[in-house]
């Protein structure tokens, strides 16, 4: 189960080093503005306010990465538990398919982790 664990860690980790790079370089290309569904230049005026998301995305993702070299599980938890709330504040503010791109998948790899506890 550890393995398991550390691989739904893992995946969780990348899926937020993905998040960084659409948001803070892909926001205003296709990649970005499919996500979105913003024309060009809504996607212009809102790409600092991505890049400000994306860079908060890349400390979900060094955070678990660090959890993982370190083998440590409170530092793990405490990072995921920070993926799954701001999913689930994403979802309810934003729009609903962050639950299910960032929130299941956070609490997905935070059951794994403490049941290999």
């Amino acid at each position: 189960m550890q393995t398991v664990a550390q691989v739904l860690i893992g995946l969780v980790a990348a899926l937020h080093t993905y998040f960084l790079v659409l948001e803070m370089f892909l926001w205003q290309r296709p990649p970005g503005r499919a996500l979105s569904g913003f024309d060009a230049d809504t996607a212009r005026l809102t790409a600092p306010l991505a890049a400000n998301q994306g860079l908060y995305n890349g400390f979900l993702a060094a955070g678990l990465v660090w959890g993982l070299v370190i083998g440590s599980l409170a530092t793990q938890v405490f990072f995921l538990v920070c993926v799954i709330v701001a999913g689930a504040f994403g979802a309810a503010t934003a729009n609903r398919r962050i639950l299910v791109a960032q929130a299941v998948p956070g609490a997905l790899a935070l059951g794994a982790a403490l049941l290999a506890a």
